[in-house]
């Protein structure tokens, strides 16, 4: 007769030890999103600088900060499935060491054209990718009920953008432009030598079979994957949206200066960053639809009132610090979606792909902007197509993803 094996009780030296390699996994990849952020976000404070210097028109401007965002979303498509296949230990330090190259290059030698930023801005993209390598490897190291809390924690990491808003027009202005780049460049290669040290992937984990093609194939034909990059395109979108166009906005549209135009986008930043973990938080003890729903219907609502550029003291500043909070909350309510309907083995395959729908409704918007404004003189009609775009998610949510929810069954059925 076989004796079963003994489970450690809650609160045993084993357990404890797990929930120790558990946060120190989770607190490396947090600080390696937040530092490869830092580098993809370089560019957007020396936007209004670059336009300046370099007599660029609004719509070159948008492209110069958009192009990173572009890259770094589409990248993790495969960057996602690399990871299911070879894990975090391994693509984490990958993705940072490379990343290291075009922000060197743009800060020693790219930034003396726009054909030149685009080449460093189009390289700086891989910075992007490192969402992709940390959603399933910090979705590996959870159980089910503390991942939207983890996956949510993990995505505060997107706060690097903060960081470069607060200290990179600031190092430019006292250093020279090479200042930020260097210094990024150098705590980026550090990243790369510790976590290529001390990162472990999670036990059990499997490799995948099959092809990159075909698993990405299957990952398509994933309800889910679709459901979520609608609403993640939105969310998330809209936040990187801000985040890279904010600085440019107020400038125009306020006119605010750059530092302080950085600034109150590096406030912007901070809130939805706050508001992301507790999104998944929310999710994982609460109805994570009603979580979605609440939150898009708050960014209905403050898009609409921008649209009438309201004095920027209270009305304006209220309604951004509102959307912010807002976006950051359905971005962390959507991967808490992903990880309840997601197969374990094709997280990294559905976050890449998700991910890339959040990067390229971020990539939209800034592009759109600068056209409008460039055609009307006005960003009012942006803010209106926001908040539309914000209501349709809305309606999709409690209608079609409450369905899918309800069911919680991860259906190969494709979109619908």
């Amino acid at each position: 007769m076989s004796t079963m094996p003994r489970m450690p009780e809650v609160g045993s030296a084993v357990d404890v030890h797990t929930h120790g390699r558990q946060s120190l996994m989770l607190t490396l990849a947090t600080v390696g999103f937040a530092l490869n952020f830092w580098a993809w976000a370089l560019l957007s404070p020396l936007g209004p600088r670059f336009k300046d210097d370099l007599h660029l028109s609004s719509f070159e401007q948008a492209l110069l900060v958009a192009v990173p965002v572009v890259v770094g979303s589409l990248g993790r498509i495969p960057v996602g499935a690399l990871t299911d296949r070879f894990g975090g230990r391994v693509m984490f330090p990958l993705v940072t060491a490379a990343t290291v190259v075009p922000v060197l290059y743009l800060g020693l030698f790219g930034h003396s054209s726009l054909s030149a930023l685009l080449v460093g801005g189009f390289f700086l993209g891989v910075g992007g990718t490192a969402f992709a390598v940390g959603v399933p490897f910090v979705n590996a190291w959870f159980p089910p009920e503390r991942r939207g809390l983890a996956l949510g924690v993990f995505g505060a990491g997107m706060g690097g953008t903060a960081i470069s808003a607060l200290t990179t027009v600031n190092l430019v202005n006292a250093h020279g432009v090479a200042a930020p780049f260097v210094i990024t460049a150098i705590v980026l290669a550090g990243y790369a030598v510790l976590a290529a040290v001390v990162l472990r992937d999670a036990p059990g984990r499997t490799a995948p079979s099959g092809t990159l093609a075909g698993r990405l194939a299957d990952t398509l034909r994933l309800g889910v994957t679709w459901r979520a990059s609608a609403l993640y395109a939105v969310g998330f979108g809209g936040y990187v949206a801000f985040s890279v166009y904010l600085p440019t906005y107020l400038k125009t549209g306020y006119g605010l200066t750059s530092t302080d135009g950085a600034n109150r986008m590096a406030g912007f930043v901070l809130l939805a960053v706050v508001m992301r973990p507790i999104g998944g938080w929310l999710s994982d003890r609460l109805d994570p639809i009603g979580v979605l729903a609440g939150a898009l219907a708050v960014v209905v609502l403050g898009a609409t009132a921008q649209a009438f550029t309201p004095v920027l003291v209270p009305v304006a500043t209220i309604a951004f610090l509102a959307m912010a909070a807002a976006l950051g909350t359905a971005s962390g309510a959507v991967f808490a979606l992903v990880a309840l309907l997601a197969p374990p083995d094709r997280v990294g395959s559905v976050t890449g792909v998700v991910g890339a729908a959040g990067g390229l409704g971020g990539f939209v918007p800034p592009l759109l902007m600068g056209s409008l404004y460039g055609a009307f003189g006005s960003f009012a009609l942006g803010l209106v197509l926001l908040a539309v775009v914000a209501a349709a998610a809305l309606v999709f949510t409690v209608t079609g993803v409450r369905t899918s929810v309800a069911r919680r069954e991860p259906a190969a059925d494709g979109p619908r």
